[in-house]
C-alpha cells in the first residue's frame, strides 16, 4: 500500500465514523473530505469539484423544482386526498397505498412523495382509528422500491448515470433498471402485505404519546359559487371524514341547520361553521372554492392569497381588542390581517365568529403578509405571535398546466434515446416553463432545490475518485476477487457481484444513499476487470443497494420523516428491514446475471 491509499482510507474511515455519529451534516462531511484530499494531492482539484459540474447533479436540481411545482398547484394533494377516501380496512388502505407509492415514486422523488401522502395517511388512521405506525413504514419503503423502476425515480440513480457518463460507459436506459427494480418493487409490496405486516409494531403517533391537548378553533367557511362540493352531501365531499373536524351548522341564506345529518347537500353560498384543529382547517382552506368567512377583508381571489399566509395571536391582558367583536375590531386597518378562527381555552365558541367579544388569553387564527410575524412578534397586543406551517394557499388555476407539463417531461425522457435530446436540458426547460407558466415563483423554485443534497451528491463523486486514482479500490477488490476465486469463472463473478451488493447495502445504512453508490462504484470497475466480465451486472447491483436500506431509520431520509409520526422505535425498522433487506439482496442476485450476463 502506498501512501496515497493510506490518506484515502484514513480519510473514508474518518468521514465514516462522522457520518454515523451524527457529528456533522452529510454535505459538510463529504465537502469536507474531498477538500483533504486534495490539500494531500491524492486528487487534483478538478477532481474534487468535477461532481458540481456533473449533468446528472443538475438534473436532481430541476426535478426538484418540477416536483415542488405539482405540489405549489395542488395535482399531488389532489390525488392523494381521493385516493384512500373510500377505503375502510388497513388491508385496503396498505394495497392502494402500494399501488399509489410505487406508481408516483417511479417518476417523482421519494421525499416529495412520502411528504405528500404522510398527512393524508394520518388523517386516514385518525378517522378510522388505525395506528399510523401500521402503515407509515410500509409508505417510506414503497417509495424506495418504485425509486428503482426508472432512471428518475431517485437521486441515486442519476449518481450511477454520472458516474457511467464519466467513464465513457453506456448510460442506463429511462427504463432499464426496471428490468430488476419492477420484480423487486412486486415481491418487496407482497412482503409488505403478508410478513411485513405482521412484524409492524402498533403504536400510537407522537403527539398522542406525548398527551398534548388539541387546540380546537371555531371556523366558518364559504361555499362560493364554483366550489366542487356543490350538489354534493356532506359524506361525498368528505367532510365528515377529516381528523379533528366537526361540522356544527350550515348556514344557508339566515336558516341555521344542525344538527348537520351526512345526507345534507351542499349549496353555493351555504356558511359552513365547523370546530377543529389547525391542521384540518388548513386542509379546509386548500379545497377550491372553500373560503373562511370570518372577517370580511379575507383575501378571497387566489391570486391575491400567494402572497399571504396563516399565523396564530394570542390576546394579551393590555390589548386594545378585549370587549370589541371580531366584526368592529377592524383588523384590517390595525393589523393588515384577517380572522380565520377562533380558539379560547377551556370552553368550545359557539357564537357567530363575528359577533365573539375577545377576551385575554384567545386565540386568534389570521391570514396575514408575509411579514406579520416579524413586524409583531414583540407587539404588546398579543402575548404570542407563531406562523402556521404549510398554510400557504395552493395554486388550483394552475394545476392543469402543472400536470400537462409534468407528463411531457416524462414522456420526452422516456424517449430520450429517439429525440436525441438530454435528459438534463428537458428537465430544466420543464422547470422553467413551470415557472413562467406561474405553477410556481422564481423564490419558491430556487427554496424547492435541495442544496446540501446537491453538495453531498457532488462532493461524494470526488470521494469515489480517490478511491479510484489511489488504488484502494483495486487493492480491497482483489482481496474480494481472491476470497471467491476458488468458485470459478462460472459461479466467481456471482459470488463477488452478491459481496460488493451486501457491502453497499451495509454502507447504505450507515451513510447516505447516494455516497454508498458513489463509494461503491469504482469496486464495480476492478471487480469486472479481475474477472475479465462486463461490469454492468455489478453496476446495477450497487445502484440497487445504494436503494434499498431498510434495516435502520438513519439510512433514507424518507425513514425519517415517518419516524416520529410513527412513533416508532429503532427496532422496529430492524424486525421489519433486515428480511426485506435480505429478500432483496437474494432477488438481485438471482435476477441480474440472468438479464445482465457476465
Amino acid at each position: 500500500m502506498n501512501q496515497d491509499m493510506w490518506i484515502t482510507i484514513a480519510v473514508l474511515l474518518l468521514a465514516l465514523y462522522v457520518l454515523v455519529r451524527e457529528l456533522a451534516p452529510p454535505d459538510v462531511v463529504f465537502l469536507g473530505s474531498v477538500v483533504v484530499l486534495a490539500l494531500t494531492k491524492v486528487i487534483t482539484p478538478g477532481d474534487a469539484f468535477a461532481g458540481f459540474a456533473n449533468t446528472s447533479v443538475m438534473l436532481v436540481a430541476a426535478l426538484l423544482v418540477v416536483a415542488a411545482a405539482l405540489r405549489e398547484t395542488g395535482v399531488m394533494d389532489f390525488l392523494s386526498q381521493k385516493f384512500l377516501r373510500h377505503i375502510s380496512t388497513e388491508t385496503g388502505a396498505l394495497l392502494t397505498l402500494a399501488a399509489v407509492a410505487v406508481t408516483t415514486s417511479a417518476f417523482l422523488n421519494n421525499t416529495t412523495v412520502v411528504a405528500m401522502l404522510l398527512p393524508v395517511v394520518l388523517a386516514w388512521c385518525r378517522s378510522r382509528q388505525v395506528s399510523p405506525s401500521r402503515l407509515l413504514i410500509p409508505l417510506s419503503f414503497l417509495t424506495i422500491l418504485g425509486g428503482t423502476c426508472t432512471l428518475i425515480g431517485t437521486s441515486t440513480n442519476l449518481v450511477v448515470q454520472s458516474l457511467l457518463t464519466k467513464k465513457g460507459l453506456p448510460p442506463l436506459g429511462f427504463f432499464e433498471l426496471g428490468m430488476v427494480g419492477v420484480p423487486c418493487a412486486v415481491l418487496g409490496t407482497l412482503f409488505m402485505v403478508t410478513v411485513g405486516r405482521w412484524l409492524l409494531p402498533s403504536r400510537k403517533e407522537l403527539l398522542e404519546q406525548l398527551g398534548e391537548s388539541r387546540r380546537e378553533y371555531l371556523v366558518e367557511m364559504l361555499v362560493q359559487p364554483e366550489c366542487r362540493l356543490i350538489g354534493q352531501t356532506v359524506e361525498e365531499a368528505g367532510l365528515r371524514q377529516l381528523p379533528g373536524l366537526f361540522l356544527i351548522e350550515i348556514d344557508r341564506d339566515g336558516e341555521l341547520i344542525g344538527p348537520v345529518g351526512p345526507r345534507e347537500r351542499l349549496m353555493a353560498g351555504d356558511r359552513l361553521v365547523f370546530t377543529g384543529v389547525v391542521s384540518t382547517i388548513v386542509d379546509l382552506k386548500k379545497i377550491p372554492g372553500l373560503v373562511p368567512a370570518a372577517d370580511e377583508a379575507y383575501e378571497v381571489s387566489t391570486r391575491k392569497q400567494r402572497g399571504r399566509v396563516l399565523c396564530e395571536a394570542v390576546i394579551s391582558p393590555t390589548s386594545p381588542l378585549i370587549g370589541k367583536t371580531i366584526r368592529s375590531a377592524d383588523f384590517r386597518a390595525h393589523y393588515n390581517a384577517a380572522v380565520v378562527a377562533v380558539h379560547r381555552n377551556g370552553a368550545r365558541v359557539t357564537n357567530k365568529i363575528g359577533d365573539i367579544v375577545l377576551h385575554p388569553g384567545d386565540t386568534l387564527l389570521l391570514q396575514t403578509g408575509q411579514h406579520f410575524l416579524r413586524a409583531h412578534r414583540n407587539n404588546p397586543d398579543f402575548y404570542l405571535v407563531s406562523d402556521v406551517e404549510d398554510s400557504r394557499p395552493l395554486r388550483h388555476d394552475r394545476a392543469s398546466y402543472a400536470l400537462v407539463l409534468f407528463v411531457a417531461i416524462i414522456a420526452l425522457m422516456a424517449t430520450g434515446g429517439l429525440t436525441g435530446i438530454d435528459p438534463t436540458i428537458i428537465a430544466f426547460l420543464g422547470a422553467g416553463l413551470m415557472v413562467v407558466l406561474r405553477c410556481i415563483s422564481a423564490s419558491d423554485a430556487r427554496q424547492a432545490v435541495d442544496w446540501p443534497m446537491l453538495v453531498s451528491i457532488a462532493a461524494s463523486i470526488g470521494l469515489g475518485t480517490a478511491l479510484e486514482k489511489s488504488g484502494t479500490a483495486a487493492f480491497l477488490t482483489k482481496i474480494l476477487v481472491d476470497a471467491t476465486q476458488s468458485l470459478g469463472p462460472t459461479y466467481g463473478p456471482i459470488a463477488t457481484l452478491a459481496a460488493i451488493y451486501c457491502a453497499t447495502m451495509l454502507l447504505n445504512e450507515l451513510i447516505t444513499n447516494n455516497g454508498a453508490a458513489a463509494l461503491a462504484f469504482p469496486f464495480c470497475l476492478q471487480a469486472a476487470a479481475l474477472w475479465q466480465v462486463d461490469a454492468r451486472p455489478f453496476i446495477i447491483a450497487v445502484t440497487l443497494a445504494a436503494s434499498y436500506a431498510f434495516a435502520s431509520p438513519i439510512g433514507y431520509q424518507t425513514h425519517m420523516m415517518v419516524y416520529g409520526p410513527g412513533g416508532y422505535r429503532f427496532m422496529d425498522f430492524v424486525k421489519v428491514g433486515v428480511p426485506l433487506n435480505v429478500l432483496m439482496w437474494i432477488v438481485a442476485v438471482i435476477a441480474i446475471p440472468l438479464i445482465w450476463p457476465f
